[in-house]
């Protein structure tokens, strides 16, 4: 499952947040999304945990929890929809 982790603190890394879920479970990947022209962290990222019962364990446990001074947001990424092309 792929879960979505927002209002990060610009400090938390990759390492960090991966470490955050680590106890609820595997951790398939953790995805901070960075800024391209400064290279700074957006403040959100991603993580995807194979086991739907532990990816929900994890977003129980951690939604609103205080983060490096932050109070982080925690739930289910939703599908990205592609608007249909229309022709031209």
């Amino acid at each position: 499952m792929k879960i979505l982790v927002r209002n990060l603190a610009r400090a938390t890394t990759e390492e960090n947040l991966s470490a955050l879920f680590a106890p609820y479970g595997s951790v398939q990947s953790c995805d901070l999304v960075m800024d391209k022209e400064s290279g700074a962290s957006k403040g959100f990222g991603f993580i995807e945990m194979p086991k739907s019962g532990e990816a929900k364990a994890a977003i129980k446990a951690l939604n609103n929890r205080a983060v490096d001074g932050m109070k982080i947001r925690v739930k289910l990424a939703q599908a990205k929809t592609v608007a249909p092309q229309t022709p031209s």
